[in-house]
């Protein structure tokens, strides 16, 4: 054992040329009051911006992500997370999918990605919440 976190994806959306995914660190989550998080990487990789930024995840974040497939499956545009304490993305459910990642609470800067994601990216995206929410018990 390494001793490093095991990390599995909340989400990806990803062509061959750019991508934005959530890893989820699946460590002891932290306690903030009544509340647990987990660490979490909003990653982004594309040939002219790599950045990370770092999130904590809440049970509430996972639900709302649930939402937000909802919402992308009924083909309106969603954001997550909510509350304004991190980082978000919008995602925009066209061809291609538009992600637009917010640095609001720190640098200010957005990043635009659109997306060429493949036909099963909902499902393949429901598929990566039911294993972090397996694997953390949420």
């Amino acid at each position: 054992m390494t001793g490093e976190p095991r990390v599995l994806e909340l989400f990806r959306f990803a062509d061959p040329v750019q991508g934005v995914a959530v890893e989820v660190e699946l460590s002891a989550p932290r306690k903030a009051g009544q509340e647990c998080f987990l660490g979490a990487r909003l990653v982004l990789e594309s040939g002219f911006v790599n950045g990370r930024l770092g999130l904590a995840l809440s049970s509430g974040d996972l639900d709302d992500w649930e939402r937000c497939l909802d919402d992308l499956h009924a083909e309106k545009r969603a954001t997550w997370p909510r509350g304004g304490r991190t980082a978000w993305l919008e995602v925009i459910p066209e061809d291609p999918v538009e992600v637009v990642v917010h640095d609001m609470p720190s640098t200010q800067i957005a990043v635009r990605m659109p997306i060429d994601a493949a036909e099963d990216w909902l499902e393949e995206n429901r598929v990566r919440l039911d294993r972090i929410r397996e694997a953390v018990g949420w």
